[in-house]
């Protein structure tokens, strides 16, 4: 009975963002926050920024028709810092991306990680979601660390991980990931708290 109210109410939710379109950041951002915020060191209104700002990129590069149709794109933002993975087809539209994640309200700096290709197969996509969960995985099992506080992205076999984080846990963290089947390389790109 608690899972068939539960699925109900995860289905009116769905069929109310589908109706709010622009407004469905706010929406999930609002049921999300206040799960994430007892893990999470970054306050509530930069994870909201954060779910903006991604929202936002989505948005801009979905109404780009030659963006939408031609490149592949991973926007991740953590304490309003962006990550941009995927491949495009050549150096201008690159930058055409790179500039709208640079314009948008609230972005303090951005990583520029897409490479000039074709867009990546299912396969790799799937092989990196893979790698993904496997990290994942093994930061949720580290002893004495909340391995929710870490963001990890995958592209192509390079893991990305972002948090906010002491230099004693990044070290813990990095180990963890670098040893995991499958990872080409590990690329930290967190803030540190102390």
């Amino acid at each position: 009975m608690k899972t068939a109210v539960l699925t109900c109410r995860f289905c009116l939710l769905l069929v109310i963002i589908h109706f709010l379109g622009g407004c469905a950041a706010v929406v999930v951002a609002g049921g999300a926050t206040g799960a994430a915020v007892a893990y999470d060191r970054r306050t509530t209104g930069t994870i909201i920024e954060d779910q903006a700002i991604e929202t936002k990129a989505w948005q801009t590069f979905a109404s780009d028709k030659e963006i939408n149709e031609k490149a592949h794109l991973n926007v991740t933002s953590y304490n309003t810092i962006v990550l941009v993975t995927g491949e495009a087809p050549d150096e201008e539209i690159r930058q055409r991306i790179i500039n709208i994640v640079q314009n948008l309200d609230k972005v303090s700096h951005v990583y520029n990680e897409v490479t000039i290709a074709a867009p990546s197969s299912y396969v790799s996509r799937s092989s990196d979601s893979l790698i993904t969960s496997k990290v994942k995985t093994k930061l949720l099992a580290l002893e004495n660390f909340d391995g929710a506080r870490v963001k990890v992205i995958t592209e192509k076999g390079v893991v990305y991980l972002m948090g906010l984080l002491s230099h004693e846990e990044s070290d813990r963290v990095t180990d963890v990931a670098r040893k995991v089947g499958g990872v080409q390389k590990v690329v930290k790109l967190f803030q540190y708290t102390d």
